[in-house]
């Protein structure tokens, strides 16, 4: 292998494993060495050796086995190879042909492996609309690698901690321990805890192209935050969907919901939808500092001005007001509907939600906010 080809095949593979610490796995520099290293000594041509180096220096336990995987198979578009499978370098890459040479040989398998994140990277900026069928197999198994961090909030509760006030009771038990000793001053400070996360999915006819990654979002967003997050579909009505999003298999997940989802493709009444759900739900605690995530076009076929004033409502009780919209990162498109005017005053982050990418961004968004 040439020297510039070994150079190429290391950033493909230090950007596997900056994915897999985007998925969530404790990625260290040291590790990433490690694992460069690894592939070096089996060869990066080999993608057997690429995997099994990845699982022996990556992983910091069985638990992260099938996050990696999910995520080996996303970034290079194969499936992991058994211990028991012979190191062949696979030809199919993200719907991308490489050509053998004159002599029926394959092509050299760091093309392969290069071809292949290469082919990821662009299908991640992709519109989510434009896919074609098997290009949608594929960010659902891309989807399938993300995860989220919940966004935190401080408890009343105090935790022991390395600064704070001084906790005088754990302060004196070791004094007391030590015999009158003086001991280190204990300290204490407020813990952190997740805060609830509200996602209303817009699944109205003109957000028909992205209603099914929009909910594989709020599966990934449900699991990252157990417990602590509610999902609702608003269309001409509001449905709520959190028992489907909590299937664990995503595939599962979305079937129950479009089976309880009665208005899939219908029209848009976003303020009677969000009337009902701070009627019914927020009102009552639900949308009380939390973080509100709404997935809409903003094209509204009911009163505008129910729409703003149900805005402003929301984002009274709401910690922040997060308004993902799939046009927003579109080339020359302008927040110039009805709906989104009359919205826009009472939300904290207007963001974009046509891509893969811009969805990871979506999941910073909310863990930061």
């Amino acid at each position: 292998m040439t020297a510039v080809a070994r150079h190429d095949a290391d950033e493909v593979l230090a950007g596997f494993a900056a994915a897999l610490r985007a998925g969530g796995l404790p990625v260290t520099a040291d590790r990433t060495q490690a694992f460069l290293r690894g592939c070096a000594a089996v060869g990066a041509d080999r993608r057997a050796g690429v995997y099994w180096a990845g699982r022996a220096t990556l992983c910091a336990g069985s638990d992260d086995f099938s996050r990696y995987d999910s995520v080996f198979a996303a970034w290079f578009d194969a499936r992991p190879p058994s211990p028991a499978q012979p190191a062949a370098t696979t030809r199919r890459v993200a719907e991308a042909d490489l050509e053998s040479g004159e002599d029926g040989e394959e092509a050299d398998g760091s093309a392969v492996v290069r071809a292949a994140a290469s082919a990821v990277e662009v299908l991640r900026h992709r519109d989510l609309a434009s896919l074609s069928p098997m290009e949608r197999a594929a960010v659902a198994r891309l989807f399938a690698g993300l995860r989220a961090r919940p966004p935190l909030r401080r408890s009343a509760r105090r935790a022991p901690a390395r600064r704070g006030e001084v906790d005088v009771r754990r302060t004196l038990r070791e004094e007391l321990r030590r015999g009158g000793e003086p001991a280190q001053l204990r300290r204490r400070a407020r813990s952190r805890r997740a805060r609830r996360v509200v996602v209303l999915v817009d699944v109205s006819g003109s957000m028909a192209p992205y209603a099914d990654s929009l909910l594989r979002w709020a599966h990934v967003v449900t699991h990252g935050n157990p417990g602590r997050t509610e999902v609702f579909t608003v269309g001409t009505r509001l449905t709520r969907v959190t028992p489907a999003m909590r299937l664990r298999a995503g595939e599962q997940a979305l079937q129950a919901a479009g089976e309880a989802v009665p208005d899939w493709s219908g029209g848009t009444r976003l303020g009677e939808s969000l009337q009902a759900f701070l009627d019914r739900w927020g009102q009552r605690g639900l949308a009380r500092g939390a973080v509100i995530v709404v997935m809409s076009d903003g094209w509204e076929r009911g009163d505008s001005a129910q729409l703003g004033a149900q805005m402003r409502r929301l984002h009274r009780l709401a910690h922040r007001v997060v308004w993902v919209n799939p046009h927003q990162g579109k080339l020359g498109y302008l927040p110039v509907q009805s709906g989104i005017v009359a919205a826009l005053p009472s939300v904290d982050h207007f963001i974009a939600g046509h891509s893969l990418a811009t969805f990871e961004q979506a999941l910073r968004v909310v863990a930061d906010a």
